[in-house]
């Protein structure tokens, strides 16, 4: 029963941590905050933990996320990893997807209610990352396997052409950007059949008249190598991560309330936090079709 959602665990990466929704000196908003605000809508007695950690492979969210969240008794809880992993020269689908299953069972076999997604083809974001299209149709595999195996909600953020419009993607192409999370919070809810959801997530955007030409396709693949990829790749050689020496940025479960009515009284706030689409339009809350 929605009503009994009242304890609101989210584990996973940077998707979950909000990273391209916000940033580290004003703080991340993302798609755990932006659906804790859908579950305050409902009942704004909800209390909410996000325990994720940027940078995170799967079977270091188990590792690290899995017993503090078990802890916290949540009735309600979503689980979002594998990027980081599909990156990884070493990829195996079958041992991040059983990290992935790992943690549904735990959470579910305790009586959480449970929620994931499916990941987009980036190589329709991000030309040159075509070679890991594969690994992402395995992994997807596995996770509708698990979810189903378990009980879980799936949010098939993967299947649908909206999710991989630039505009829902942040200048890194590896976090979306505040409509992006919009989104995705848009469809868990919709996957859970939270009241006042439906199937708008999976709706386009308007016409893009600023789509770029073929030359200038080009200026802006070779500006993201430069900005983006070639950064993480030296971080990578490193043996480094974006998430050493990073916490949880709300590792206690605490009343969700708060910190959707700090937000609201933000200048700007709106503009800010995604509910107004790339055409200008306003959205409303809890749906992302422009009105």
């Amino acid at each position: 029963m929605v009503d009994g959602y009242l304890r609101y665990v989210a584990l996973g990466d940077s998707q979950t941590e909000g990273l391209g929704d916000g940033d580290d000196v004003q703080g991340l908003r993302g798609c755990a905050d932006r659906f804790a605000e859908l579950l305050v809508a409902g009942n704004p007695e909800v209390r909410y933990a996000n325990l994720a950690v940027r940078g995170s492979l799967a079977g270091q969210v188990r590792a690290r996320q899995l017993a503090p969240a078990l802890a916290m008794k949540p009735d309600l809880a979503t689980v979002v990893a594998g990027v980081n992993d599909l990156l990884r020269p070493g990829f195996d689908a079958d041992e991040v997807a059983g990290h992935l299953e790992a943690m549904f069972a735990a959470l579910t076999g305790q009586g959480a209610r449970v929620a994931t997604v499916t990941f987009p083809d980036i190589a329709r974001i991000t030309p040159l990352a075509r070679p890991l299209a594969p690994r992402i149709t395995a992994l997807n595999d596995r996770i509708r396997t698990a979810a189903h195996r378990h009980g879980v909600a799936l949010a098939e953020t993967g299947l649908h052409p909206v999710l991989t419009d630039p505009r829902l993607w942040s200048p890194d192409r590896l976090h979306a950007s505040p409509l992006g999370h919009a989104r995705i919070a848009a469809a868990v809810a919709d996957a859970l059949g939270l009241p006042g959801s439906d199937d708008q997530w999976t709706h386009p955007l308007p016409a893009d008249p600023n789509t770029p030409t073929r030359l200038r396709a080009v200026g802006v693949e070779l500006r993201w190598v430069g900005s983006f990829l070639g950064p993480w790749l030296a971080r990578r050689i490193r043996g480094r991560s974006s998430g050493d020496g990073r916490v949880a940025k709300r590792p206690e479960l605490l009343p969700a309330g708060p910190l959707i009515a700090g937000r609201l009284r933000e200048p700007g706030s709106m503009e800010r936090s995604g509910l107004m689409d790339e055409s200008g339009s306003v959205e409303r809350p809890g749906s992302t079709e422009a009105r």
